[in-house]
């Protein structure tokens, strides 16, 4: 019989959302995904960008005053060298380093993420701590070994994203891509399938309880497979 001392610590997450309306679908999603992980034992943090207000663009004025030619991921390397990272990137930086999983919460905008979003990721995937300096990028990017997922939400409905669709978007994992493999894989995340909710504006209050069913249901079977359960 094992002693509950010396039980696993719980895993570790952190959802980070992106959408300006928190009564939307997709909020709704977060935190259902949320209350869900957490429900299995994880430990959860939500960072909401709207909410928080953000900036989203990486300024000189972020970073120790210096001279010459602005190369940003030169100066997060020097700053993460010479621990002079400001908030609340150092924040988000610890919080992301310690999370098992990540969680990426949106609108599926122009077949991408939010500005806000992406301003999140130039921000706090620093070079030096993510990737670079000593780490490499892929198998040896400084996430390896963490899981990411996206939560997504779209305008259109799920034939229009179906592959070969006559009229349609086009298939969904190619616009996923450039996240998938240029931002979550790069720096070193097993890059788990994403939690699609495909036009939810088009559904009855019955279709999206549904919808959020189904969000729980797959959150869960991501966090299992993080637990080895």
């Amino acid at each position: 019989m094992t002693d509950a001392s010396e039980a696993a610590p719980a895993r570790r997450a952190l959802l980070v959302h992106a959408h300006p309306e928190e009564r939307s679908f997709s909020s709704a999603q977060a935190d259902a995904v949320l209350e869900q992980l957490r429900a299995d034992g994880m430990e959860v943090r939500r960072l909401d960008l709207y909410a928080e207000g953000r900036d989203p663009v990486l300024h000189r004025d972020q970073f120790a005053p210096g001279s010459g030619y602005f190369k940003p991921q030169a100066q997060q390397m020097t700053a993460v060298l010479e621990k002079t990272l400001g908030e609340p990137v150092t924040s988000d930086l610890d919080e992301l380093m310690q999370a098992d999983l990540l969680v990426l919460s949106f609108p599926l905008w122009w077949f991408s993420m939010p500005a806000i979003m992406k301003g999140w990721i130039d921000r706090v995937f620093v070079m030096g701590a993510t990737f670079g300096g000593e780490h490499g990028v892929f198998a040896e990017g400084g996430l390896r070994g963490r899981s990411a997922m996206l939560l997504l939400t779209t305008g259109g409905g799920e034939a229009a994203f179906a592959p070969g669709a006559a009229d349609g978007y086009g298939d969904l994992q190619s616009f996923l891509f450039h996240i998938h493999r240029g931002m979550l894989e790069f720096v070193g995340y097993d890059v788990l399938p994403p939690v699609v909710t495909y036009g939810p504006a088009r559904l009855d209050a019955a279709g999206r309880e549904d919808a959020l069913q189904r969000a729980r249901a797959q959150a869960s079977a991501s966090s299992a497979r993080l637990r080895g359960a």
